[in-house]
């Protein structure tokens, strides 16, 4: 069952599971009918995230004697993740296929991905629920409102970042650390790595067994872990020009103050004792100074996290010596300059 038995496999699926005990059995089948349909090699990386029900149980009757199937089970609920995380480390194939285990994801679509991903020269290709089957206002419109915000910060265009049906490379995925719960931004974390971005519409589903594990509470750790990416994405690299540019601007903001306290006191308007401007100068260049030193010891940190560990600051798409490929995958027929996603139709 593990997936040491299939090492040559050309396709990694990768499904987490929380909760899903009235779909695993169906699941299973489905996605070994549109797998064999496609006619490739594959494993099947099933990850438990804790369940409180059968879901374990219920899938290790689904799949047994199914030697293309791994099943990682968390000792409890860590998130999606977590589980996505897990099974990224543990996927061998080419490409690797994510999607919920509520089959609101059409196991169908697998292969229509996998064929954008490879016709389109993309590292990433990112499902579209253009008919999406879920409840209007708690959550459609707060993915709306979630898409285009995200689109106008981080300038990733993906129609659908919450689709949970996506392809990447293999090689894409080793490089994506993911922790919290940034799972959402996969193409946005994507990109920051240099990676090329496609999508395409794709079925989706009403759930019909089960419940939903996300409700509009989702909609606040959006916006927090979106300043989080945003912060990563602009200045993980550079804190000083974040952390030292409002330590100026509250420099230049005391100074000023102090300028306009001392000039009121010359000219007879209010004495430096009673005025509050007094007061205002000290907290702005103090404030001013804590934001610089921020800066400088954030920039220490940096420094040690990349020196010590040997990380770096960039990512290779690939490495050509003596015109041979040593590292990573360079395909010119699909060589592009724009990274920007393309939409494709049904």
């Amino acid at each position: 069952m593990a997936s040491s038995d299939c090492p040559q496999a050309e396709l990694s699926i990768v499904v987490p599971l929380y909760d899903e005990e009235d779909n695993v059995h169906e699941l299973h089948r489905r996605l070994t009918e549109a797998l064999q349909a496609i006619d490739r090699s594959y494993e099947l990386i099933y990850v438990d995230d804790g369940s409180n029900d059968q879901t374990f149980a219920r899938l290790l009757a689904a799949v047994a004697g199914d030697a293309r199937v791994e099943i990682i089970r968390f000792r409890r609920n860590f998130g999606q993740t977590a589980a996505l995380a897990a099974g990224f480390n543990a996927a061998r194939g080419a490409i690797v296929v994510t999607l919920d285990g509520d089959l609101q994801n059409d196991p169908e679509d697998i292969g229509k991905i996998i064929g954008e991903l490879e016709r389109g020269g993309w590292d990433m290709v990112s499902g579209w629920r253009a008919n999406r089957q879920d409840p209007y206002w708690t959550r459609k419109v707060p993915s709306a409102i979630a898409n285009w915000l995200i689109a106008k910060i981080t300038r990733v265009t993906v129609h659908d970042l919450g689709c949970s049906l996506k392809a990447y490379r293999g090689d894409l995925v080793k490089q994506i650390a993911l922790y919290g719960e940034m799972h959402r931004f996969l193409p946005v974390l994507a990109m920051w790595v240099g990676a090329r971005i496609g999508e395409i519409e794709v079925k989706h589903h009403p759930r019909q067994k089960g419940r939903s594990k996300y409700g509009l509470s989702r909609t606040f750790k959006v916006i927090l872990d979106l300043i989080t990416v945003k912060f990563l994405m602009s200045y993980s690299t550079r804190p000083i020009q974040i952390f030292g540019a409002w330590g100026l601007i509250s420099l230049l903001l005391g100074l000023s103050s102090g300028a306009a306290t001392v000039m009121m006191r010359l000219f007879g308007i209010r004495t430096m004792t009673r005025n509050p401007l007094l007061t205002l100068t000290a907290v702005l260049l103090i404030v001013g100074v804590q934001f610089i030193i921020l800066g400088l010891l954030g920039e220490i940190n940096i420094r040690t996290y990349y020196e010590s560990q040997g990380k770096t600051i960039y990512s290779v798409r690939c490495r050509i010596r003596g015109g041979q490929v040593t590292e990573g995958e360079y395909r010119p027929e699909h060589d592009r300059t724009d990274s920007a996603p393309v939409p494709r139709g049904r």
